[in-house]
């Protein structure tokens, strides 16, 4: 427990421009954080995930071995009546893990409690910040994602809590890691101890915030490897011109022997003219 304290936010409107700093109410905001509470709360909700349907079979619910092994005396060895006893490979299992329930119930003044130190530790951290009014016409992501770039908590865990449920805010956010949006009458203490900043929207806090001019947005820029591709062409390119220049000689090599062939074939046929006129001597 903590001395009661007055806390204040850093403002900012639904497009990231800065305002200044808000006031926190004091019936919520006084500064107490009771970590016990705290710790208790986030047990029980995790408790209460489980569905505890884990079951394994005692030897009643094995199936087969219901004939003796072998016979009482004689053989040697201890007596047995079954192989599904739990020393026996494939028998069945010893106090192992029975189906029930892990539910932990817990008094209303202690979750609201629990509740309230988990957000008075998150604003004594300095990681709560007010947002005057989420007003998005139609779900945007783009406008989620400059929000959280404009606070500082990019790559950290961020929850949003708006004033009622917002459809636009929460289709926005859906898709984004690491951003959870949440009505501020159903947040949890396990929400604020997992979140590391949290969003708040100025109306579900009873704050009601004048509009101020909005500032030009700067647009998220993606790294893309520009330099990638062209090392890609220049590697590729020199590939291609040796191809053509082996191919050439290749050509050339297998005409080269059709011209040098006709002499041959000449050659060849002249002798046979020869040989035909002595014969007509002869006669």
């Amino acid at each position: 427990m903590t001395e009661p304290m007055n806390l204040d936010a850093a403002a900012y409107t639904a497009l990231g421009t800065p305002r200044d700093r808000v006031a926190l109410p004091g019936s919520t905001f006084d500064g107490t954080v009771n970590v016990p509470v705290m710790h208790q709360a986030v047990k029980a909700f995790l408790a209460n995930q489980r569905q505890g349907t884990h079951a394994t079979k005692t030897r009643r619910w094995v199936v087969g071995g219901n004939q003796k092994p072998w016979k009482q005396k004689g053989t040697g060895r201890a007596r047995q009546g079954s192989t599904r006893a739990p020393h026996f490979v494939g028998g069945g299992t010893v106090f192992g893990p029975q189906p029930h329930g892990y539910r932990e119930n817990m008094p209303k003044q202690v979750r609201q409690l629990a509740r309230k130190s988990a957000l008075n530790a998150r604003a004594r951290e300095g990681a709560l910040v007010i947002i005057d009014r989420f007003a998005y016409d139609k779900p945007k992501t783009a406008q989620i994602v400059n929000l959280v770039s404009r606070v500082e908590a990019e790559g950290k865990k961020v929850l949003i809590l708006t004033d009622g449920a917002k459809p636009s805010v929460y289709l926005s956010a859906r898709n984004i890691p690491g951003v959870e949006v949440r009505p501020y009458a159903d947040v949890t203490a396990y929400d604020v101890v997992w979140s590391d900043v949290v969003l708040v929207e100025a109306t579900a806090l009873g704050h009601e915030l004048a509009p101020v001019a909005e500032k030009a947005m700067d647009k998220v820029k993606k790294a893309a490897p520009a330099k990638a591709p062209k090392a890609a062409k220049a590697e590729k390119a020199p590939a291609k011109k040796p191809a053509a220049k082996k191919a050439a000689p290749k050509v050339a090599a297998k005409k080269a022997p059709a011209e040098k062939a006709a002499p041959k074939a000449a050659a060849k046929k002249a002798p046979a003219k020869k040989a035909a006129a002595p014969k007509k001597k002869g006669k």
